[in-house]
């Protein structure tokens, strides 16, 4: 969509009214143009090997592996049971999912603030599942200029099965993640016999072909926009930036004037810098910029533009480093400072919620206790006369082997017990265990007595929990004797 837009521009030298009146075509909307990437080599793209792909690897054998007959990951969410690497979490430990979030935080300011936008650029789902998207597409069409050139031409039998074929290595990786997602919700053992044999739920074949389609459409149409326009990590990464950040820049003062030469002429005598303007750097970039106009925003710093550039210089027989990583203190002649306020506090609270994490997974306790006192009435009376609260205790056996408990009390040696004092659980399973207290009016000294329950493991005295309530009763009589604590 374009549209003229009238323009007034005022001549100083003419009177105040005197304008002139002209108008411009403005493009409101423009389309995207589709991007081709051209395959390049280097240093960088092979730490990527070490970065990306065990990523990739892990997230499609996660599901396949298994420990003492226990996928070693597996979100049950009918049983409400959350497997991951030997432990069974519960609803009930969903505050470790806090401190994960709070950890995952300060580590992202961490990093960003000393090596800027590693994460984008090494490991993103996004950046790994649209390598292999392009790796595919070079695979089914060819190089960069094969590819430029078989969109130019008409539809043809080639160029269908190219493209077919392209999509057809597009869709299938993509059902193989859609798959593997669910396979973290749904043992694969047991969902891919079930959709061979057309017996899987309509839920798990939705949300596994809703996956398959996410990733067809983000890694293989849109790449770059989801990076652009869609990530909110580009947007805010600013206010994490400082002169010491880790970025990719174009040395200008070395580089420019830009322009082609021969290979053994003298680029000083000519009066150019070392950048031959062959826009290799351009050609390599998957967000589709040119480093050469500056830091900008879509830069993930996949230093493709880096190998690029290293791979010319090294023809031209000039040093390389023309791109590098670098900071904007080394651009201004200064020296890069890593030990800095900002950096050692990110890391400081990294560390210290990375340890308060540790140490509540390593003293939690897979027992949940709840004591839920009869408020239907404060006290009641027995037929023998004694003073009784009635309670409900939540017993839930949180661990993967079943157990059996014994409760008891304490607040009071007066207070006497009634009802099962040993319960035995299966793993997982959640028991409401009803009973009394009762007292002897002439032994309540007091009308609120605080109780302290307690239930252990009669197999493991390490599985304990505890949990507090009150026994209430009347106001006692003057001079009613007894021994309360």
């Amino acid at each position: 969509m374009s549209q003229k837009i009238p323009l007034k521009t005022v001549d100083p030298n003419a009177s105040s009214k005197s304008t002139i009146e002209d108008s411009v075509e403005l493009n409101l909307y423009a389309k995207q143009e589709k991007i081709y990437t051209r395959e390049i080599q280097g240093f960088f793209q092979r730490i990527r090997v070490f970065t990306g792909w065990p990523l990739l690897l892990g997230y499609f054998l996660m599901p396949l592996l298994s420990w003492q007959g226990q996928q070693l990951i597996l979100f049950d969410l009918p049983a409400r049971k959350f497997h991951i690497f030997g432990y069974t979490f519960w609803p009930q430990d969903f505050f470790l999912l806090g401190w994960l979030l709070i950890i995952a935080a300060f580590a992202l300011f961490f990093f960003t603030n000393w090596l800027g936008r590693v994460w984008c650029g090494y490991t993103c789902p996004q950046t790994v599942w649209t390598s292999i998207f392009m790796w595919m597409e070079q695979l089914a069409e060819g190089s960069r200029n094969q590819r430029m050139k078989l969109d130019k031409q008409p539809w043809s039998v080639n160029k269908l099965l190219k493209k077919g074929f392209k999509h057809f290595l597009w869709l299938s990786f993509g059902l193989l993640t859609g798959l593997a997602f669910i396979g973290y919700f749904v043992p694969l053992t047991q969902l891919i016999p079930d959709i061979l044999s057309f017996q899987a739920s309509s839920a798990a074949i939705f949300w596994m072909l809703f996956f398959s389609a996410a990733t067809y459409v983000n890694a293989g149409w849109m790449r770059e926009q989801v990076c652009k326009y869609m990530c909110p990590y580009a947007r805010f990464q600013s206010a994490m930036f400082d002169k010491d950040t880790l970025i990719v820049s174009y040395d200008t003062e070395r580089g420019e004037s830009r322009g082609s030469r021969k290979k053994k002429a003298d680029p000083r005598v000519l009066g150019l810098g070392d950048c031959v303007d062959c826009s290799v750097c351009v050609q390599v970039c998957p967000t589709g910029i040119d480093i050469r106009d500056g830091l900008q925003y879509e830069c993930i710093t996949c230093a493709h533009c880096i190998d690029a550039c290293d791979e010319v210089m090294d023809k031209m027989n000039y040093p390389r480093g023309l791109i590098s990583y670098t900071t904007l203190h080394e651009q201004e002649g200064g020296t890069t400072k890593i030990l800095r306020p900002r950096l050692i506090g990110y890391g400081i609270m990294m560390l210290l919620m990375v340890g308060a994490f540790v140490y509540a997974i390593a003293t939690r306790i897979p027992l949940e206790l709840d004591i839920i006192r009869d408020r239907n009435q404060l006290f009641g009376y027995t037929s023998s006369g004694q003073i009784s609260n009635t309670y409900s205790l939540k017993i839930m056996n949180m661990d993967q082997e079943p157990h059996s408990y014994r409760v008891h009390i304490e607040g009071n040696e007066q207070l006497q017990y009634v009802g099962k004092q040993e319960v035995s659980l299966a793993s997982g399973e959640y028991l409401t265990l009803p009973i009394q207290l009762q007292i002897d009016p002439v032994e309540l000294t007091r009308s609120n007595i605080n109780v302290q329950f307690h239930i252990e493991a009669i197999d493991d005295s390490d599985i304990h929990a505890e949990a507090e309530s009150r026994f209430i009763g009347p106001t006692p009589m003057p001079g009613a004797s007894g021994t309360s604590r």
